[in-house]
Parts: C-alpha cells; sequence; structure tokens
C-alpha cells in the first residue's frame, strides 16, 4: 500500500520552521541481524474520527490509518524495499482519535481495525524485562502489557501515548479516562505515558513541594538489544515548559547496565512557537541520556520523518507528522510520511514511508500586485479579470495534485483518484494602480465551479491583504463587550474581522458581573470550556461537587461560630477566603491532576490558528482469534525492580535556559510577520470596523 524511500537525507539548512537539519541521520554500521533487530513502525496523529460527516472527507483518518497497521503487518515491502517491512511493534506519539469522546463509528472503525491487523498467532520476539512505565496501574487482573494475556492472541504489539486531543478527562470512581484507555481494558493496545501531577500552580507551594514529573520507561529487549521507552502524554504546555526549565522531569533508568539500553522519548507537546509568550518545548531541552526524541502534536512532515540532528547535542528528533490534513495549513501540504525504525545494539536507522492513501493537498500563495501585469496579458482590473485568473491558477493546481496522486498510485485507476484538497492564499492589497485593493469576489461563489473538482469547494481561497502598523491586531484575551457590540452594528462584515475573538473573553466578564458565593467565576468558566470543547457533559456537575467540596473543607477547618451571636461571626470572609484558594488551585494557566489541555488551546500548527474556523464549515471482517495460544514464542516473565525507585534526579531532561530566549525572538519576529496581515474569507467591509478601540 505505501512507497519506501530512502531513510537518508543529505544538506543542510532550515526547514519551514526554523528546526535545523544538521548532519545525515545515521545508519547501521553492521548488517541487520533478525535475532537481535528491533524494527518499529512510528506514526503519530492520526486524528481518527476528523470531518466523519462529511461525504466526502469523512473517511480518510480511518482508511490511512488502516494503511498504517497494513503496513505494520506487510511481509515484504511494495516497489523493490530492500528488507521486509513487518515490524515487531507499532509507536504512535498521541492523537490517535480526534475528539476527546471520540463517536461510536470513529470507535469501532479503530477497534475493528487493531482487531483485524493486530492479533494473531505470529510469534512476538520482544520480550518484557519491566513494565513499570505503562503508568497507572488499576485494579485488574490482567497484565499491563496485552501480548503476555494468555486469554489473547497478539501478533502485533501497539505502544501509544496520549495527545491533546484525546488526554485523560473526568473526575469518575476511575479517575480521569480516555479512549485509549478502552482500547487498552479491551487488550488491543499498550496505553503508556500518563503523568500524573502533583500541584495546581506554577507559583503555588503545594507545586514547589512535589517531585514534578516522574516517568518510568517500559523495558523491552530482543537478543542483545535492549529498548527503554519513555512516553510523556500530552501536559498543558505551560506546565511542561516550566518542568522543563527547571529541571523538573526525572527519566528513571534501569538499575542494571543502564549505559546498555537505547532510549526512546515520545512527547506530544508544542514544538514551534506560537506568539511572543509561547511555552513551546526547545529543541536542545533534552539531556544528553536520551537517543531519539519522537516529536507529536506538531502537523508537519520534516525531513519525510526522518531523524534531524540537534546542534549540541547526540542525540536525534524526528517529527513524522500527521497522517491526515486537520486544516488547510501549508505545513500540512507536506507529503505524509511514517517511519520504519531500525535499531540494533545502540546504533539505529530509518527508513521513509510515503503514505499513498492520504487525499493530495496543494498549498500556494499568490500576489495579485505581483502576478499584475497587462503588458504580459495579465490585467487584474476588475472582479471578474481577478476570478479568471485565479479559476486558472486552480485548474494548474488540481492537474499538479492529480499527477502526484498518480505517481504515488501508479496501480491506481485515474476514477480510483481521491478528489484533491486545494488552497490558495491571496494577497489582494495593492490594486491595479498600486494603492488601495484589487476587487475580489466571494469566496463560497468562487468554489462552485469546482464541487465535483476538490474535496473543499467553500474554501478553495482565503483573502488576506497588508495593513499599516498601526492597525495590528489587538489582545482580544481582555474585550469590552459595550464597544464589540457597538462594531458589530456599525459594521457590515465583521466575520472575518472577529474571527479570533475568544468567546471565553465575553463569559469571564459575564461570569464577574454575577454574584456566585462560594463558586469561583474562573473555574466555572473552565467548566464550561471543558463541555464546549470537549464535549464532557458531566463537567459542570463535577465542577459544582468539587468546588462545594472543597468549600466547606475550608470554612469547617478555619471557621469558629462567635460567642456573640451569629452576627458577629465571620462566615462571609470565610467563604470569600475559599472562593480564592479555589481560583488560585484551578487557575486558567495551570492544570490539576492529569495534565489536561484543550484541544482548542493549541493549534497543531501555525497556520492552523487561522483555518480552524474554516474547517468547521467545511473494515473487513476479521477471524476470530484462537485463544489457545498456539504459535506464540513465550515472553519473558516481567519482572519488577528494575526500574530505579530512588528520587535521584537522572537529567535526562536539561532546562531550556538560553535557547528558550532564543525562542522567544523567534516567537516575536514571526508575530511581527503575522501581524501584517488582515485574514479575511470574504470581501473587504463596507465600514471599517473600529478594532482598535478593543
Amino acid at each position: 500500500m505505501s512507497s519506501p524511500e530512502s531513510g537518508a537525507s543529505s544538506g543542510s539548512g532550515d526547514d519551514a520552521n526554523g528546526h535545523g537539519h544538521g548532519t545525515a541521520p545515521p545508519r547501521l554500521t553492521q548488517a541487520v541481524e533478525p535475532d537481535r533487530c528491533i524494527k518499529v513502525l512510528l506514526a503519530t496523529d492520526n486524528h481518527v474520527g476528523y470531518a466523519e460527516n462529511d461525504p466526502v472527507r469523512g473517511r480518510d483518518s480511518i482508511n490511512t490509518f488502516r494503511e498504517i497497521l497494513e503496513l505494520a503487518v506487510a511481509n515484504d515491502a511494495s516497489n523493490g524495499a530492500l528488507i521486509p517491512i513487518r515490524v515487531d511493534m507499532l509507536l504512535l506519539a498521541g492523537d490517535l482519535f480526534h475528539e476527546n469522546r471520540p463517536s461510536r463509528t470513529s470507535l469501532y472503525q479503530v477497534i475493528s481495525s487493531l482487531r483485524e491487523f493486530t492479533q494473531g498467532r505470529r510469534p512476538i520476539d520482544i520480550d518484557i524485562v519491566s513494565d513499570a512505565g505503562i503508568g497507572i496501574q488499576r485494579d485488574t487482573t490482567w497484565p499491563s502489557i496485552n501480548y503476555l494475556d494468555e486469554n489473547i492472541n497478539v501478533g502485533l504489539p501497539v505502544f501509544s501515548i496520549h495527545g491533546n486531543h484525546d488526554d485523560p478527562q473526568g473526575t469518575g470512581a476511575e479517575g480521569a479516562l480516555c479512549a485509549l484507555d478502552i482500547l487498552s481494558a479491551s487488550g488491543l493496545i499498550n496505553y503508556f505515558g500518563r503523568t500524573e501531577i502533583p500541584g495546581a500552580s506554577a507559583n503555588d507551594e503545594e507545586l514547589q513541594e512535589d517531585g514534578g514529573i516522574v516517568v518510568k520507561p517500559i523495558l523491552l529487549q530482543k537478543g542483545s538489544t535492549k529498548l527503554a521507552l519513555y512516553g510523556i502524554g500530552n501536559v498543558r504546555d505551560d506546565r511542561f515548559h516550566y518542568e522543563m526549565k527547571n529541571s523538573r522531569v526525572e527519566m528513571h533508568q534501569p538499575v542494571e547496565d543502564a549505559d546498555e539500553w537505547f532510549n526512546i522519548v515520545l512527547v506530544h507537546q508544542n514544538r514551534v512557537a506560537h506568539g511572543k509568550k509561547s511555552n513551546n518545548t526547545a529543541d536542545g531541552a533534552f539531556s544528553d541520556d536520551a537517543h531519539l526524541i519522537v516529536w507529536g502534536h506538531e502537523h508537519d512532515c520534516i525531513e519525510q520523518a526522518t531523524p534531524v540532528s540537534v546542534p549540541g547535542r547526540p542525540y536525534y528528533i524526528v517529527q513524522p507528522g500527521s497522517s491526515v490534513a486537520t486544516s488547510l495549513a501549508k505545513g500540512e501540504a507536506i507529503p505524509k510520511h511514517v517511519s520504519l525504525i531500525k535499531i540494533q545494539g545502540k546504533e539505529f536507522e530509518f527508513e521513509s514511508i510515503r503514505l499513498r492513501t492520504v487525499r493530495p493537498f496543494i498549498f500556494e500563495d499568490i500576489s495579485l500586485s505581483e502576478a499584475h501585469n497587462p503588458s504580459k496579458k495579465v490585467n487584474l482590473k476588475d472582479k471578474v479579470a481577478v476570478n479568471r485568473y485565479l479559476k486558472s491558477r486552480v485548474n494548474d493546481l488540481i492537474a499538479r495534485a492529480n499527477a502526484d496522486w498518480d505517481e504515488v498510485n501508479p496501480d491506481l485507476q485515474a476514477s480510483e483518484r481521491l478528489l484533491p484538497l486545494i488552497r490558495i492564499r491571496v494577497d489582494y492589497s495593492g490594486g491595479p494602480d498600486g494603492n488601495g485593493a484589487f476587487e475580489i469576489g466571494n469566496p463560497q461563489r468562487f468554489g462552485q465551479d469546482f464541487v465535483d473538482k476538490v474535496a473543499n469547494p467553500r474554501d478553495i481561497v482565503q483573502f488576506h491583504r497588508k495593513v499599516s502598523r498601526a492597525s495590528r491586531k489587538v489582545d482580544m484575551d481582555y474585550v469590552d463587550k459595550d464597544k464589540v457590540m457597538a462594531a458589530i452594528e456599525e459594521s457590515d462584515d465583521i466575520g472575518a474581522k472577529l474571527e479570533k475573538l475568544k468567546v471565553s473573553s465575553l463569559v469571564t466578564q459575564y461570569l464577574s458581573a454575577q454574584n456566585l458565593g462560594v463558586l469561583s467565576e474562573v473555574v466555572v468558566q473552565r467548566a464550561i470550556e471543558e463541555y464546549v470543547d470537549k464535549g464532557d457533559r458531566d463537567a459542570i456537575s463535577d465542577m459544582l461537587k468539587k468546588s462545594v467540596k472543597h468549600a466547606v473543607a475550608i470554612i469547617s477547618k478555619n471557621y469558629e461560630p462567635s460567642k456573640e451571636g451569629p452576627e458577629h461571626d465571620h462566615l462571609e470572609n470565610e467563604a470569600l477566603f475559599a472562593k480564592e484558594r479555589l481560583t488560585e488551585k484551578y487557575a486558567p494557566k495551570t492544570n490539576k491532576g492529569k495534565g489536561k489541555q484543550k484541544a482548542s488551546d493549541d493549534s497543531d500548527t501555525p497556520e492552523e490558528e487561522e483555518d480552524e474556523e474554516e474547517e468547521k464549515d467545511s473494515m473487513a471482517d476479521s477471524p476470530a482469534a484462537s485463544s489457545d495460544g498456539r504459535g506464540r514464542k513465550k515472553a519473558a516473565p516481567v519482572k519488577k525492580g528494575k526500574i530505579s525507585s530512588s528520587k535521584k534526579k537522572n537529567e535526562l531532561f536539561l532546562s531550556d535556559g538560553d535557547d528558550d530566549d532564543d525562542d522567544d525572538d523567534m516567537a516575536q519576529d514571526q508575530d511581527d510577520d503575522d501581524d501584517d496581515d488582515v485574514i479575511s474569507d470574504s470581501p473587504p467591509p463596507k465600514k471599517a470596523l473600529s478594532i482598535a478601540l478593543l
């Protein structure tokens, strides 16, 4: 189903996000020895369930996820691969599901696919030395690693951490749960990397007293090759940044022969700075004990999913990117790949594999002022001429996308092509005379001519124009509702101008005007956001129970009835104190417990922030596996106590220190560049919105 590509890359320079390419990826210096070579297929950000109700794109995510599973169990590679692709395990770096509470359709599709491709009688050659890194051990009777369970036949182990889309939520009897817990309890995957984070605030005394983030590995062995898997599921970026910067991430290492283990660390955090005060994680934040960092969350496929070195560090970083485009951002148009890793001893090498089922996507920036050239018969004097020119460019891009599909899928007929995604970002500033702007039409009407030619006819084109520095975008975290409403009444077209207005800001203002007693407005707002963004129907009721319990505990501890009578009591002061403590404990910039993060807090790519709103508009049966365990190679029993239990800080992570300052500068430069653009999906309004007043 997929075409392998060379794992080696050459050249130098930086990619689109400023990550240095460094030296070429390493290669094995010895021939592959099957008895001790661990082969791992690496993928991330599958986002199963994305746009599942779209009649055209609804099955894109599950189709590519099935392709990845099929790759993992393939006996040999297509198109002349040098070695068989069949791997020892599949490693996923977060966001298997797009929704925190996936639909029954998405759950069924994933469960059915995992059962079809991962269960069977194929012997597993990797022994479990320690399962300490599996995370929370619930009150269950089955083994923590699925292929150690004698009641099921697992032919392909799948190990996965959670991302920011499918992170644990809730406060029920079993604690916070996520969709991966369901798959794990079903014996289909091995969910690891879940971190319990005590404390609530980066400035809280409770946080200063806790031990930060403690990560234990899953220890695997095949012959003489030893592999340690460290997983850190998504943690709110501000909290993770704090822990990293203060060297509070403890990576426990094996007590015996620590130098003989090959250490892979999976993270699912922001790598690229998003704004001036970004809490992204720097490439150089990890220490020399790591050998390979697998980076999830970022959707750009860097270097065809092959590792890049980090200046001044001995480890490599691999960023496979997402397997499905969840926005019409430029980074999503990079061809999608997965990685085949071969580890032998402490050496490793990569092979890049192009995914063939991914819907083709072409992105192009167009400047009308540069295209306007009457001497070459490109006269964009009016709206009709502009639309005619843009439609010709779209037709060219469609032809490119179809040619790319045919090249990747030479065995398919033209009738089997997937309709491509096309996005042109058009700068209409300047105008035919060099002043003002070009006349543009309605984006949705523009796409009507391409209904049967592209998968996204409603949002093919995105208009934007350069503006003066005086009209820079405003921080919308704090807004005056009256001024916003006045601006809405004055403007004929305010959709694009208010695109980045946070509804939560209006909610905050409304709640602040109410008398909620001991209930914290901050906590209520967080519960509403969880209800809306995560679909957590119990968020508000859980918040109410937790708030009341917290207030009762504080008041009961400090309150003493006055001997002079109820009118002399200070109960109101105690209630106010309880409310303040609750606000401090659950402030929006922090996270209590499971390292939760709203999927909407962090865009997966820088351009996704501007495209996210637009996107809102836009299985064969498997034989039942035998339970007799025949054909299975008996795995070594789990050996407990192989992980150091001391609180000694093994500095696998270093403070990002100076790197953080560099990142802030880069973020500011990026933000300044972005501020020049006003994004609009509609023609310029007749009246200017007084956004500077907000």
